[in-house]
């Protein structure tokens, strides 16, 4: 029996040893996994973390340019208009009234003057509004 028990026991003893080794293999390779994992979410994070910080500083700089273009196009709009409004005072040489009157003076003789020219040419559509 003596012997039987160092079998037995050197079965168990080598049971036990087989067990242990592919326990730490079994450990070390997923340890490997889990750690290659752990740096793939890793480098996901990351790429997102850049990807995202790239776009709200794009963000940010097309808002702020987009303010300041539109402030500065305020900005040289009213300027013009008072520009203009100031140049219309300094040589109007009349007031409104005398302008429209001018004015209207002006087109109807640009009117008779291209009635008389259309005339000639034998264009009886305009010589015949008898004005």
């Amino acid at each position: 029996m003596n012997t039987n028990m160092k079998k037995i026991l050197k079965m168990a003893l080598g049971t036990s040893l087989f067990l242990l080794d592919q326990s730490d293999r079994a450990t070390k390779d997923m340890r490997e996994r889990v750690s290659d994992q752990v740096d793939d979410l890793r480098d996901f994070a990351q790429d997102t973390y850049q990807t995202a910080a790239e776009r709200v500083g794009r963000a940010s700089q097309a808002l702020t340019e987009e303010d300041n273009h539109a402030a500065w196009d305020t900005l040289r709009f009213v300027v013009g208009l008072g520009i203009g409004v100031g140049v219309g005072r300094l040589i109007a040489p009349a007031n409104g009234e005398d302008t429209r009157t001018k004015l209207a003076e002006k087109a109807q003789e640009v009117g008779a003057n291209l009635r008389q020219r259309f005339s000639s040419t034998g264009d009886k559509g305009f010589a015949s509004t008898g004005d």
